[in-house]
């Protein structure tokens, strides 16, 4: 069961493209995602693999969502919601299950306040998570979401990738910089980069991505720059292209316009 739920998001060639779609956590109705139905429906249209997202969405949008990859967020990602902050953990590997999610994941902050907090929840959630052959996607994000450049070298993100492998995580996320090689010849589970805040520049966010592939990275967990572009299946299947038919940016920026 482990090894088929993965596959539904990490394709034959050992990579993935997961839509980030779990900002309503965050953000409430973010641009882009305010009815979730048809955006959703584009992205698998586009050939995404996978989605992340919460449990709202995943339970009233199953049937756009069918055709994909189901990673279910059990935790609040960066949120705040009263006294429960990053490391709280909302539903439980069951939960997951009963939705048909084919993977779940936390996030933890190396480096930040939080970071025991986040780590064992990590650590909770792989335990429980391997028992029912579930696989865990970690999001290590060095110092927490607002830290600064310092945090955002290929050392620090090398160190949050190999700790996410080393507390059993199947696969992480996390950013990108210059250096990546190291990341990905040091973590010994896949490594797929975030995307961050939309970038507004199409050539940049494909060439960033076109240089993570290269040097190591088995995919993307993007949110933003996909649902909130102005064509998401277009987007979604230049950034596929790039993944799976190993693409040039020249290519896809052909395919995205």
């Amino acid at each position: 069961m482990f090894t088929r739920r993965l596959h539904h998001i990490f394709q034959a060639d050992g990579r993935a493209l997961i839509v980030a779609f779990d900002h309503g956590l965050i953000d409430g109705p973010a641009r882009g995602m305010e009815q979730p139905a048809a955006v959703l429906r584009q992205i698998a249209a586009g050939r995404a693999d996978a989605i992340l997202t919460s449990y709202g969405t995943a339970l009233r949008f199953a049937a756009e969502i069918a055709p994909l990859g189901l990673i279910l967020r059990l935790d609040g990602g960066g949120t705040k919601l009263g006294k429960m902050g990053p490391g709280s953990q909302f539903y439980t590997v069951e939960d997951a299950l009963r939705l048909g999610a084919d993977a779940v994941a936390v996030s933890a902050f190396p480096g930040a306040a939080e970071e025991e907090d986040t780590l064992r929840t990590l650590a909770r959630v792989v335990g429980l998570a391997h028992q029912w052959g579930v696989p865990v996607m970690a999001e290590m994000i060095p110092g927490g979401f607002d830290s600064g450049p310092e945090y955002r070298t290929a050392e620090s993100i090398a160190i949050a990738a190999r700790v996410a492998a080393e507390l059993g995580a199947d696969w992480v996320k996390i950013p990108y910089s210059d250096g990546f090689e190291h990341v990905a010849e040091t973590c010994y589970v896949p490594a797929v980069i975030l995307g961050g805040a939309k970038k507004g520049d199409e050539r940049l966010m494909l060439e960033t991505i076109r240089r993570a592939l290269d040097a190591g990275a088995k995919g993307v967990a993007i949110g933003r720059n996909i649902f909130q572009a102005e064509n998401p299946q277009a987007m979604t299947a230049a950034i596929a292209a790039l993944i799976h038919d190993d693409a040039s940016v020249e290519q896809a920026l052909r395919i995205l316009k």
